[in-house]
């Protein structure tokens, strides 16, 4: 797969790509390859944008890996507005599995940030966060986002 790290105000992250589309956003930096795909390079602007406060959604080529389930999952993600949220419980009634199937999902998630599971809450707070720095991570994202109000 090819590579493209950038810098984020959450530490460095690194893009990989496949067959033409985003399939992983890793915590950290890794060995770019060269030359890098356009999926990548329009990722790593579309995320400065983001991060710079000038976008809310994106629109890139995602090919997490995955089975049906996780399809429908990661859809309903991305269909969570910015400075939204949603709870384990809803997606799960949503999509008709347990919370705990949804909570394993967002820890699944091969594309966070750019599949937004820190939208993703339990019903009496915050739940978890796979990412680097984990819970907060997810509070920084969700402040970023306009949604702070919601984890009071």
């Amino acid at each position: 797969m090819n590579r493209l790290s950038l810098d984020s105000p959450l530490g460095p992250l690194t893009l990989l790509e496949k067959d033409g589309a985003v399939a992983q956003l890793d915590w950290g930096v890794s060995a770019d390859d060269v030359p890098v795909p356009q999926a990548l390079t329009r990722a790593r602007d579309q995320l400065r944008e983001y991060f710079d406060g000038q976008r809310e959604a994106f629109d890139l080529p995602l090919a997490p890996r995955g089975n049906d389930f996780q399809r429908r999952f990661y859809a309903a993600l991305i269909a969570i507005p910015f400075g939204r949220t949603r709870t384990y419980g809803e997606l799960a009634t949503d999509l008709g599995v347990s919370p705990q199937a949804i909570g394993q999902a967002c820890g699944a998630n091969p594309i966070p940030i750019l599949i937004p599971c820190h939208r993703v809450l339990a019903a009496d707070g915050l739940g978890g966060f796979s990412g680097k720095g984990g819970v907060e991570t997810k509070v920084w994202l969700l402040k970023h986002e306009g949604a702070a109000s919601l984890l009071i």
